[in-house]
């Protein structure tokens, strides 16, 4: 059967009261189901989390189900990843995540806020005291994930805010950031369908859609006790091109610059910045890697 288009979303005047019903509540329904479909990582995002060094500190902001917690799965023990979600329902279970159940480190919290304390984030092997700024770095993360959670927020405002949350998490002068997100343009296993075939995204904004999810009742005798439940929640779309502006326009708002470190005059004055490393589309989903520089004055 060929994928319907989705219904469109109508985002009220308060987005966070919106996401509560619309994505929050949701998941809390949802939490079992949804984490039986959710078990293998993505390859791009398995690739990454291989590429962290030993020893280093991460935050997986959005971490659901917790299915990248374990990773990297040669070396489960080499890093420390920390899960972060709003969903209750959907921790308890990130909880254990991975073939060897032993406890993961979840947090209670909204990507928008910051679910830790100065300092609670502390790499040993990063942990510099000679200066302000190198100390600073020992209180923020080495690297954050964001997979698969920036799509529910329900104004451009927030979504950039929430990349501005994780530009501040990880270390100024060497923090790895990943993103995910859902794209209008779905691949051909997809089972949604954004816009009609011969529609063109010319604006490059997003599109605002309710997805729905099908929750089937328990059998009971071998026959369904009940009819399917079915969920709604908001998403926006991405369209080509507006991750990378969000990160723009979020970096802007924090001062920090945009290329890499050996753009631009030398540094009469600090510099900080962000590197765009790879960004691309796979699988139904739009895709940015970061890392974050930092240059000190030359005298």
């Amino acid at each position: 059967m060929a994928p319907k288009v989705l219904e469109s979303a109508t985002v009220s005047e308060n987005p966070q009261s919106y996401e509560n019903e619309n994505v929050h509540a949701v998941y809390d329904e949802i939490a079992s189901h949804f984490s039986s479909t959710r078990y293998k990582p993505w390859p791009i995002i398995s690739a990454f989390m291989s590429s962290i060094a030993t020893g280093w500190i991460g935050l997986d902001a959005g971490t659901g189900n917790g299915k990248y917690l374990p990773l990297p799965l040669d070396r489960p023990t080499d890093i420390f990843t920390i899960g972060l979600d709003r969903s209750f329902n959907l921790l308890k279970i990130a909880r254990t995540a991975g073939e060897s159940k032993q406890p993961r480190e979840v947090i209670w919290g909204d990507v928008l806020g910051q679910g830790w304390r100065l300092g609670v984030f502390v790499s040993p092997l990063n942990h510099y005291t000679q200066t302000p700024a190198k100390s600073l770095a020992g209180f923020m993360q080495d690297y954050a994930i964001s997979i698969a959670t920036i799509h529910h927020l329900a104004t451009h405002e927030r979504r950039v805010k929430a990349i501005q949350r994780l530009l501040e998490s990880v270390s100024p002068d060497h923090g790895r950031i990943l993103i995910y997100v859902w794209a209008i343009e779905q691949d051909e296993l997809s089972k949604r369908k954004v816009i009609e075939d011969d529609d063109i995204v010319s604006d490059g904004k997003g599109r605002d859609v309710v997805v729905p999810w099908v929750l089937s009742p328990q059998k009971s005798g071998g026959e369904h006790s009940a009819e399917p439940q079915i969920f709604s929640r908001y998403y926006h779309m991405f369209a080509k091109g507006e991750l990378t502006g969000l990160v723009q326009d979020a970096a802007n708002s924090l001062g920090i610059e945009m290329g890499t470190p050996h753009e631009g005059k030398k540094p009469f004055a600090p510099r900080r910045g962000v590197e765009i490393i790879q960004d691309g589309w796979e699988r139904s989903n739009y895709y940015v890697e970061l890392r974050l520089w930092e240059l000190a004055v030359v005298e």
